[in-house]
């Protein structure tokens, strides 16, 4: 009997721990739409900044960081997340799973050809109505994605856009993250500043399989160059 109400006590003291230390991450509610990005920022300063803080001291980055990169593995569906103080060194910080993003290796080429793209881009906008809870929105087509459409002819007209990353777990293009971990994308980005802030996204973790991976025959010729810059360029961000 004592056996028994000792497990019970147990289990409720474990339940009300776990209750505890959910409401103590528990991000908070946000603004109803239509809001701002000033109105999620300031809903979700009591539990970002604190966090956000503690991973990227414990990292050895300034928060905000000085140099904000994004590096979007597509193969390995991660988004990994560095950071470079007053220093100046490039440090990694945290990494999230992308829960969807779809199509194959190789770049983004047209409109409805469901293509992650691949390169060096920016986040050009911070969406707070998303459809997608919350969004960030890459600079696609870049300058580099036009000129080689340009080169090749194709209509640009026809590049396709609206590449965000942003929550939820459906992609069409995109990099779906799951509502909780694009809030501290969110979060985060708004506090480096768009101007300070620089995505790579690239086919596979070149540091960790080079150039071996499995290119589709209908990719464009010049994706093997393209692989190569970018894979010299991770070569910088260190894990």
């Amino acid at each position: 009997m004592k056996k028994g109400l000792l497990l019970t006590l147990l289990l409720v003291m474990a339940g009300a721990a776990v209750w505890f230390l959910r409401q103590l991450l528990r991000t908070p509610g946000l603004p109803p739409k239509p809001r701002t990005v000033e109105q999620v920022r300031e809903a979700l300063r009591p539990v970002m900044e604190p966090r956000l803080r503690e991973r990227f001291e414990r990292a050895g980055v300034d928060f905000p960081p000085e140099r904000l990169v994004l590096v979007g593995l597509k193969g390995e569906k991660m988004l990994e997340v560095y950071g470079a103080g007053r220093d100046g060194v490039v440090r990694l910080v945290t990494s999230y799973p992308i829960l969807g993003a779809s199509g194959a290796a190789g770049p983004k080429l047209r409109e409805g050809d469901k293509q992650v793209p691949e390169g060096f881009y920016r986040i050009e906008l911070l969406n707070p109505n998303s459809s997608y809870h919350l969004s960030l929105r890459v600079n696609y087509p870049n300058d580099d994605d036009i000129a080689q459409a340009k080169d090749e002819g194709r209509d640009l007209s026809n590049l396709g856009g609206d590449i965000m990353i942003h929550g939820g777990v459906g992609s069409s293009g995109c990099l779906a993250m799951g509502d909780p971990p694009v809030e501290e994308i969110f979060y985060l980005v708004d506090r480096a500043g768009l101007d300070r802030t620089k995505l790579v996204i690239v086919p596979w973790d070149f540091r960790a399989r080079g150039m071996n991976g499995e290119v589709p025959e209908s990719a464009p010729v010049w994706t093997g160059a393209l692989h190569e810059r970018l894979r010299k360029a991770l070569a910088e961000y260190p894990r």
